[in-house]
């Protein structure tokens, strides 16, 4: 005989902060988050080898960052697949990662100095570099506690950083092999420049924002003095850099004066009027003044013209040597003031017209960016992008959501030259020497002595420059395997599977590690990217410190916890949509978790006296079958939903499925069972609700990991087990499965056997029923405490022929103290029609008719005065000049007010 169960206790309140920490403190410390290979995993001896293997790099965050909303989002998205694909069996990796971030952690570091007086200078290179390792050591700790707040199951003991050891090696053999193959060169280009870093920028680290501005227009005297012309530019001190006036070569207007010369105002130097199809001959007057080392487009016109480059600009933004002396030593915006005044005191300026422009800016201080003419090492990057392009056409790696393919597209086939030398000290060295024979070395070592001249090292010097941060994070997803070295990790889990990343880092890292993976690799380094949306605040703005609007994700969780905060987050991740939140868009995931909770409390406090029994499928009721067939969909649902990264349709599903169908249908109607039953009875509901939760418990953990892995904790899993078995073969009841832990356990697979759709229907009309009553006691204002008599006409043949079976359930469902079924409209009631059904209440004496009527009074007063304000609105300017969908949209609002109206109309009547 099977000793009874003790009712198994969960504390009465959810308390995410009682087991999130101690639960993954577990997880990590027996290595559940490596993958079923490595023999460290506990589970490794008991699952089979498989090829199906599953690899996530994380995008790594700045290590001098803190984890904000987006990081908090991206995350999360990543955990629940990785989850999912860990489940369902696959030999699943997710490696952990941060960024050296060279220019952002250089700023923290130089801000700190600044407060002692000091500059980075101060203390030399060696020194610099020392504390800004002691600085980055600390802020990693506190990004890796973050990310364990977080939950994110992560292989730590594979934790890379982009400026450790063996990624510093891949980063130099890259150099060296895209030296080598002539996709490395230095030159001297015009770069984008942020005078407060001081250093190069790539295109694509230049943010452009709208700016107040004005254009300038200027008077250009010719040479010999026969008049002038007219010039506009929004930078009137850069003039002093002019090289060229430049019209169209089709321009009627002018063409009578390409090559006379112009003197240059006040300087009284010479130069000419050119011909170049870069002139838009509709845009202001059609001449353009050319300034080549100060406008990318006049750089392009000097290099097809053979123009002068003058360079304005010291490396600090203010003017240089190239201009009048008083102009000398001030910043851009001091000297345009004062050059203003001089030319209008020469009768050479015209006037300025407001306008609003865009001005570049830099990605990380914000500063305005400068072109500004240097010598720059850089990647050639068209050959690179065709290869990524003929990879994509190839389907070798597909988009989530597919219209960033376009995106992705564009930018290739418009791609320009990679700048990426940085005049800063944090950051991969440029492995390059220059000897003092003019001869540069480009070397995996350092070189001892030059090969052209033989002289050692003390005649060499190494390139000062450093390497673009995204110079080591395009080769992120095969460099932490390993590779240069032909590493077993390499050989097991490179390509990856997934990328998953915001929009806004397409051009920075996504399309970049695309072409360093087919480059240095020969295959794409992932075939999954799935682009995820920003966050924003309600308002739809950008999440910023300027604006203060940001949410900090560790305060979150500390108010509702780590699985309120990830569920939230993935049921509103819609692809293709940014997610709009502020604090209390939480409270949906924490009471979502509270659901599952105190539904699993009451499930595991009647256990009380109960036996665990085996369970075949044919002692299953009609209401198990229902569950089950829900179940099996809710699984197929969510399985399809992951494998197509569509997280909010998975969250849904097991949201619906859950909190509708399993907590409020299926547990409540069970309750008949533990009313009404005899013992057997007891325990064969006690024993398929407990199937039931420890099945629903693995659909829900990729979204709520450690509420579910606390609640499977407690469950009396062997007798589970033990009971499955002792069954025997069966096609609806959950295969004898069992882990230790849930983050292990196999994810439900779907079984066709589940599927029962005349069962569905037949409980779908039957829940169309129980709504329908509902919604008329809520509309009659009826408390649902209140037991209400009800008369209901069945459709013969129809599936609402259930309800006549199912009578106990309809009144405890729908709180009636009584069912009749009939076959006509009762006097004196107010009904709903369904699909086979139309219910009715009875106004008999145990209604209050007389409140009713006062209800509906107000109700019809209300609708009335609503249809007036539409009819009034139709009928006056707003038809004649709203869009005919908003009218349409009113004329809908208006029908609808109209039924309601006759609705309340035939209720007043009957309580005549």
């Amino acid at each position: 005989m099977r000793n009874k169960m003790h009712a198994i206790e969960l504390e009465k309140a959810y308390n995410p902060k009682d087991f999130e920490d101690r639960i993954y403190a577990e997880w990590v410390e027996k290595g559940y988050f490596r993958p079923y290979s490595d023999k460290e995993n506990p589970v490794h001896s008991q699952r089979k080898e498989t090829n199906i293997n599953y690899t996530v790099v994380i995008p790594p965050p700045n290590v001098t960052g803190v984890l904000h909303m987006g990081h908090a989002l991206n995350n999360t998205l990543q955990d629940v697949v990785v989850r999912y694909h860990r489940m369902k069996g696959d030999n699943t990796l997710w490696i952990p990662g941060t960024d050296h971030a060279g220019i952002a952690t250089q700023n923290v570091v130089e801000k700190a100095l600044k407060k002692e007086g000091k500059g980075r200078n101060d203390l030399g290179r060696e020194k610099f570099i020392e504390r800004t390792w002691a600085v980055t050591h600390e802020h990693h700790d506190t990004i890796v506690k973050q990310q364990k707040k977080l939950g994110n199951s992560v292989d730590w003991s594979r934790e890379r950083f982009t400026y450790d050891e063996g990624l510093s090696k891949a980063v130099r053999d890259v150099f060296v092999t895209l030296y080598e193959r002539g996709l490395m060169y230095k030159g001297q280009y015009l770069v984008n420049w942020c005078p407060r870093c001081g250093t190069a920028l790539a295109d694509d680290e230049v943010d452009h924002e709208d700016t107040n501005g004005a254009m300038y227009h200027l008077w250009y005297e010719y040479a010999d003095g026969s008049g002038k012309i007219e010039v506009a530019t929004t930078r009137p001190e850069t003039f002093f850099g002019d090289t060229a006036v430049a019209v169209n070569p089709e321009d009627e207007r002018y063409t009578s004066i390409v090559g006379k010369e112009l003197k240059l105002p006040l300087t009284g130097k010479i130069i000419k009027i050119i011909a170049d199809s870069y002139v838009d001959k509709e845009f202001g007057t059609g001449m353009v003044k050319i300034t080549p080392a100060h406008d990318p487009n006049d750089w392009e016109v000097g290099k097809r013209h053979n123009l002068e480059v003058v360079n304005l600009l010291n490396p600090d933004g203010t003017m240089n040597e190239n201009v009048p002396e008083k102009y000398r030593g001030l910043k851009p915006e001091q000297a345009r003031k004062l050059v203003i005044e001089d030319l209008q005191e020469a009768g050479l300026f015209k006037g300025e017209e407001k306008i609003v422009h865009s001005v570049g800016h830099c990605y990380r201080c914000k500063t305005v960016v400068e072109p500004y003419l240097s010598y720059q090492w850089f990647v050639k990057m068209k050959p690179l992008a065709e290869k990524a392009l003929a990879a994509w056409k190839n389907e070798e790696l597909v988009f989530f959501p597919r219209k960033w393919e376009n995106t992705y597209s564009h930018w290739m086939e418009n791609i320009r030259d990679w700048c990426v030398s940085r005049q800063i000290w944090w950051g991969h060295r440029i492995p390059a020497w220059y000897c003092d024979c003019g001869n540069t070395i480009v070397s995996r070592e350092d070189p001892t002595k030059c090969p052209k001249c033989g002289a050692d090292s003390t005649h060499l010097k190494q390139d000062p420059d450093v390497l673009d941060t995204w110079f080591s994070s395009w080769l992120w997803p095969f460099s932490t395997l390993g590779w240069p070295e032909e590493t077993a990790d390499l050989k097991k889990f490179y390509p990856t599977t997934a990328l998953v990343t915001a929009y806004d880092i397409i051009f920075f890292w996504v399309s970049r590690m695309i072409m360093a993976g087919l480059e240095f690799t020969g295959k794409s380094p992932f075939h999954d990217i799935y682009i995820h949306g920003l966050v924003r605040d309600k308002q739809g703005r950008k999440m910023s410190k300027s604006l203060g609007n940001g949410i900090d994700p560790l305060v979150v969780i500390d108010q509702f916890g780590s699985d309120a905060l990830k569920f939230t987050l993935s049921f509103l991740c819609a692809q293709g949509q940014d997610i709009l939140i502020d604090n209390d868009t939480f409270k949906m995931g924490s009471r979502f978790c509270n659901k599952v909770w105190n539904a699993s409390r009451y499930i595991l406090g009647n256990l009380e006296g109960r036996n665990l029994i085996p369970v075949k499928d044919e002692e299953l009721t009609e209401l198990d079958k229902w569950i089950y067939t829900a179940l099996d969909k809710a699984c197929r649902d969510e399985r399809a939903a992951l494998e197509s990264y569509r997280y909010n349709d998975a969250a849904t599903a097991v949201y619906e499925f859950f909190w509708n169908n399993f907590c409020d249908w299926y547990v409540e109607a069970t309750k008949l069972s533990f009313k009404h039953g005899d013992d057997h009875e007891k325990d064969r509901q006690v024993s398929v609700l407990l199937n039931v939760l420890e099945e629903s418990l693995r659909l829900l953990h990729p979204f709520i990991p450690f509420v579910t892995e606390e609640i499977y904790s407690k469950l009396p899993r062997k007798e589970l087990i033990e009971n499955r078995k002792a069954a025997g073969e069966q096609k609806v009841l959950p295969s004898d499965t069992y882990s230790d832990l849930l983050t292990t356990a196999p994810f439900p697979e779907p079984k066709d056997e589940r599927v029962d759709a005349k069962i569905t229907s037949r409980f779908n009309a039957l829940q169309d029923l129980i709504r329908s009553i509902r919604g008329l006691r809520n509309e009659c204002g009826i408390d649902p405490a209140f037991k209400i008599n009800v008369a209901i006409q069945i459709v013969p043949h129809s599936d609402a022929e259930v309800c006549r079976e199912k009578v106990e359930m309809i009144q405890l469902l729908a709180g009636l103290s009584g069912v009749e079924f009939v076959n006509e409209k009762p006097a004196s009631s107010i009904g709903a029609v369904g699909s086979g059904f139309e219910a009715f209440i009875i106004l008999d004496d145990n209604i209050d008719k007389e409140t009713l009527r006062k209800h509906f009074d107000k109700d019809l007063a209300k609708a009335q005065g609503d249809a007036q304000k539409i009819e009034f609105k139709l009928n006056g300017k707003f038809a004649q000049h709203a869009p005919a969908e908003v009218v349409q949209a009113e004329r809908d609002k208006l029908e609808e007010f109209k039924r309601r109206i006759e609705k309340l109309n035939s209720y007043i009547d009957e309580l005549k």
